[in-house]
C-alpha cells in the first residue's frame, strides 16, 4: 500500500547522443505531476534533482561513462534510502541509461523482483555488442547481469534481476545483436508488431503475470520513445509506429489495478524538440495514472 511518493529528477543527458533530456524532470514537474500526486491523496516528497557533473572521463564503448556512472550512484543511494523509510520511488529522467541505478536499488532491496520495461529499443547493449558507445542503450542489459558492471556495482554487491522476470513492451528498433542477446537471456519480449495481433489488454496481462508472479512486486521503466511520436514528439530517438496513447494508458493504469507496482522510471522526455510541453504533460499524466488515477 503506496502512502509516500519520493519524487527525484535525474538531469543527466551525456548518455545519449542527442542533448535535452537532461530537462525532461523539469518539463514533468510543470506538467503538475507533484500536484497530482498530492491530489491522489499520497504524501509527497519532492527530493529534487541530481546534476550530472560538468565533465568526466569516457571510452569508445562507454561513452561519458564517468558521468552517467556519477548519476546512477547517487540514484542508487537516493532510492534505497527511499525504499529503506516506506516511500514509493518515482525517478524523472534524463536519459534511459538513469534506470541501471534505479533497478539496481530496488533489486538490492527486495532481491526479487519483476522488470517491465517499455520502450521503442531494446536497451540490450553492452561493451562488445554496442555500436555508438552510447548508455542509455545499456541499462536493461546491465540491470539482468548482461554489463557493463560498472552500471550497477557501486560497492554493494550486485544484485541482478532475474531475465526470465523481465518484460519488454513496445519494441521496434532492436539491433541484430541486441536480438540474440535478449533472446539468449530469457527475457520476454512483446513487440509492436506483437501488440498489434494480440492487444494491449492481453499482453499486459501476460506481462504483469511473468513479472509479478513470486516475486516482490514490478519496477515499470517507461521511455516515451515506446509511444508513437505523434503523441509524444519530445524525445531524442523516435521510432514510428510505436504505442498509442490509449494503449500506453492502458498498460499503466492494470500496472496500477495490480497492485503490484513498486516503483517508477519516467525517461527521455527532451523539451528542446517538444511542442508546447506534449510530452512532458503525457509523461505527467501517465505517471499519475500509474499511481491510479482514473477518470471514472
Amino acid at each position: 500500500m503506496i502512502s509516500r511518493v519520493d519524487v527525484v529528477g535525474a538531469q543527466l543527458d551525456v548518455g545519449a547522443s542527442r542533448r535535452g533530456v537532461s530537462m525532461g524532470p523539469l518539463a514533468i514537474r510543470f506538467a503538475g505531476l507533484c500536484e497530482g500526486i498530492q491530489k491522489l491523496g499520497y504524501e509527497l516528497a519532492d527530493k529534487g534533482d541530481i546534476i550530472q557533473l560538468a565533465d568526466g572521463a569516457g571510452r569508445d564503448t562507454l561513452r561519458n561513462y564517468e558521468q552517467v556512472i556519477d548519476v546512477g550512484r547517487k540514484l542508487f543511494d537516493a532510492v534505497t534510502r527511499t525504499l529503506e523509510t516506506g516511500g514509493f520511488p518515482v525517478v524523472l529522467g534524463g536519459d534511459h541509461s538513469i534506470a541501471a541505478g534505479t533497478v539496481a536499488a530496488t533489486v538490492n532491496h527486495y532481491k526479487n523482483i519483476g522488470l517491465i520495461w517499455m520502450d521503442a529499443h531494446g536497451d540490450w547493449n553492452n561493451e562488445e555488442s554496442t555500436l555508438s558507445g552510447n548508455m542509455h542503450g545499456m541499462p536493461f542489459s546491465a540491470v539482468c547481469g548482461g554489463g557493463p558492471m560498472e552500471m550497477v556495482d557501486f560497492g554493494q554487491g550486485p544484485v541482478f534481476v532475474d531475465p526470465k522476470k523481465c518484460v519488454q513492451i513496445g519494441g521496434r528498433d532492436i539491433a541484430p545483436a541486441e536480438r540474440i542477446r535478449i533472446r539468449e537471456s530469457g527475457v520476454t519480449v512483446f513487440s509492436i508488431a506483437r501488440i498489434d495481433s494480440m492487444g494491449m489488454e492481453a499482453v499486459m496481462e501476460e506481462a504483469i503475470r511473468i513479472a509479478g508472479t513470486d516475486t516482490a512486486g514490478i519496477h515499470l521503466s517507461f521511455d516515451v520513445d515506446a509511444i508513437t511520436p505523434e503523441s509524444a514528439p519530445g524525445t531524442g530517438t523516435i521510432v514510428h509506429s510505436g504505442l498509442t496513447v490509449r494503449e500506453a494508458f492502458l498498460g499503466v493504469e492494470m500496472l496500477a489495478a495490480s497492485n503490484k507496482l513498486i516503483a517508477v522510471d519516467m525517461v527521455e522526455v527532451n523539451p528542446i524538440l517538444d511542442e508546447k510541453n506534449q510530452t512532458g504533460i503525457l509523461a505527467s499524466e501517465l505517471i499519475l495514472a500509474a499511481l491510479g488515477k482514473v477518470v471514472y
